[in-house]
């Protein structure tokens, strides 16, 4: 056989080779994406795939959750806990339930995991018990959260029920006592301007995260 046409047949399989190389990578980096996916994922009722409300990051704290829970004899809170999460921090960074205010600390200062979850549940159990006590509904609660004690001793002077209107009008009244701290940075398409103590809609998107949360257990228990 002439040179020539060893040599292109050796480069053919050369060039061959390299090609089911590429093609074999983006099979495996493709499949990869989807097992993932599937980690983050809940069957629909038709078998199909969609998003889950809660990120795996932030499922992946429910047992340390459900300790501290146990301490203060909340357990059954522990899916409202996975959704206020998933709302404060998608499970993201050092301080996930964003709990360093509530403990006289400048944001973020919490730089562990399991501290932030210690003094998160430990806020949540004070505001429960307070709102209890005010006799207010357990949205206000979970506003309280966000906007601390004295949203409760608002709602509990004002009809003892939650309401974004209400929300908006105890943010207005923060706003207003330190108007050079709560500016929204000074971002006027910020949707919660000029309401910049808290976010009057905390309830709101907390609920809707356990709703659909709820809804998936039931999806999978099928």
């Amino acid at each position: 056989m002439p040179k020539k046409k060893v040599y292109r047949k050796k480069r053919k399989i050369r060039w061959g080779r390299i090609l089911f190389l590429l093609v074999f990578l983006y099979v495996l980096f493709v499949g990869a994406k989807f097992i993932v996916s599937l980690f983050d994922s809940t069957p629909t009722a038709a078998g199909q795939q969609r998003t889950s409300a809660i990120s795996t990051k932030v499922k992946n704290l429910e047992p340390k959750i459900q300790i501290e829970l146990k301490k203060y004899n909340l357990e059954q809170h522990s899916d409202l806990l996975l959704a206020l999460i998933q709302q404060e921090s998608r499970g993201e960074g050092t301080d996930p339930m964003q709990a360093s205010e509530s403990a006289g600390l400048k944001p973020n200062t919490i730089d562990n995991v399991d501290w932030s979850i210690q003094q998160g549940i430990k806020h949540f159990n004070t505001v429960v018990k307070y709102g209890t006590n005010k006799q207010v509904d357990f949205p206000t609660i979970v506003q309280s959260y966000n906007m601390g004690k004295g949203y409760i001793d608002f709602i509990a002077e004002n009809g003892r029920t939650h309401t974004e209107q209400l929300a908006k009008q105890f943010s207005e009244i923060q706003v207003k006592k330190q108007p050079d701290v709560y500016t929204c940075k000074g971002d006027k398409e910020n949707f919660r301007y000029p309401y910049c103590y808290g976010d009057f809609t905390y309830t709101t998107k907390v609920m809707e995260k356990y709703d659909a949360l709820t809804e998936e257990k039931q999806v999978v228990q099928r």
